[in-house]
């Protein structure tokens, strides 16, 4: 556990600390979002971030290599995988922050930087449906192409307001981590030296690193770079994880979690991501346009739409990314019903603060104007 601590640091650090000199280099090369009728803020944000975000991670692997433990995932061909497709797509999602490219060349480098992860053998393996379920390799080599292009084009559709994507993804990361190094305890030999735990180690990192410089008011916007290499690192870690485990040996007790959690628990960790995405894939397509045209109805949009500000918008969206990611996980540590009478206390509360509090602050603020105070509208 040590050493994974010392890895998130180390990627926080080296991401906050480069951060400044990125924004300076979008500056520099006008890498910069106008302002546009579906965007929520004011003036143009220079982007770029990912090439911080990318310089956390590869200091961290170069950390992990001196270890005397971590350093025992570059016994395997995996880490250089990952290496190089984050490389890869952050390559690609940077020269879109600068010059704009069109989908069709972004969906390709994608591909490209996916197959390079396959290539060094972050691919499924198995798929862990009705025991451990083996299928043809060109058929996994696919499944595993198909997850990175989901899960990094998600976290590029939620990535609409400052700080929200950082936010998602490092609770994502944590709620994986938790997860992982855990189910390490159930092998035999216990064994937490994982590529997965340690890039999700990494990743929460980077975004711890990345929000301040992030968060209302943003002062540097990830850009494609950023988001299509958070993406790729989180499908990465779920391909690693989850492709190569005996779901008979899970840290849960209960045996249909322990059958279940390694195809759900992804797909929960990604839930508010996938939603949004899924979400506008069939407004847009219903509507008699192409999926990846931009409009204003994505969740973070609907939420300052009923009344929350940029940042309640935010922290209410970290709230339901928590809830779902951290009770599915709950799933694998606690028995019988508290995990279920968690989530459901959990979500009422979201429910009543999503739907209520802009009219009880407004109400609020109607009271105290009344009186002569000036309300807090920092939230």
């Amino acid at each position: 556990m040590r050493e994974y601590f010392l890895i998130c640091v180390v990627a926080a650090v080296i991401t906050y600390g480069t951060t400044p000199g990125v924004r300076r280099l979008a500056v520099l090369l006008g890498a910069a979002t106008p302002v546009r009728s579906r965007d929520v803020h004011s003036h143009p944000i220079p982007r770029l971030g990912g090439l911080a975000m990318l310089a956390g991670f590869l200091g961290a692997v170069l950390v992990a290599s001196r270890l005397p433990h971590l350093s025992q995932i570059f016994e395997s061909l995996e880490i250089r995988g990952v290496v190089i497709g984050a490389i890869l797509v952050t390559l690609v999602g940077a020269i879109d922050d600068v010059r704009e490219l069109d989908w069709l060349t972004k969906l390709a480098g994608q591909i490209i930087a996916a197959g390079a992860m396959a290539f060094f053998g972050v691919q499924l393996l198995s798929v862990p449906l009705f025991g451990v379920t083996v299928l043809p390799g060109p058929v996994l080599v696919g499944l595993t192409v198909l997850i990175v292009l989901v899960t990094t084009n998600a976290v590029n559709f939620i990535d609409g307001l400052d700080g929200l994507a950082a936010g998602i993804v490092a609770i994502a990361a944590l709620a994986f981590f938790l997860y992982a190094y855990g189910l390490s305890y159930t092998y035999d030999p216990p064994n937490v030296i994982a590529t997965a735990t340690f890039i999700t180690a990494a990743l929460l990192g980077v975004c711890l690193g990345f929000l301040p410089h992030n968060f209302n008011p943003a002062r540097l916007f990830m850009g494609d770079a950023g988001s299509l290499l958070l993406g790729l690192l989180l499908a990465a870690a779920t391909i690693s994880m989850v492709g190569n485990i005996d779901p008979s040996a899970q840290i849960s007790r209960n045996i249909e979690a322990a059958l279940y959690l390694p195809v759900v628990l992804p797909l929960a960790i990604m839930s508010i991501p996938l939603l949004d995405m899924t979400l506008a894939v069939v407004r847009r397509t219903r509507a008699g346009q192409r999926p990846w045209h931009p409009d204003t109805q994505h969740l973070q949009h609907r939420m300052i739409a009923i009344g929350h500000s940029h940042r309640r918008a935010v922290l209410l969206l970290y709230l339901w990314a928590a809830i779902v990611a951290f009770g599915v996980v709950s799933f694998a540590y606690v028995e019988g019903i508290w995990p279920l009478l968690g989530i459901a206390g959990a979500t009422a509360l979201a429910i009543v603060l999503t739907a209520y509090l802009p009219g009880w602050l407004d109400r609020r603020g109607r009271a105290t104007s009344r009186t002569g105070q000036t309300p807090d509208r920092s939230l």
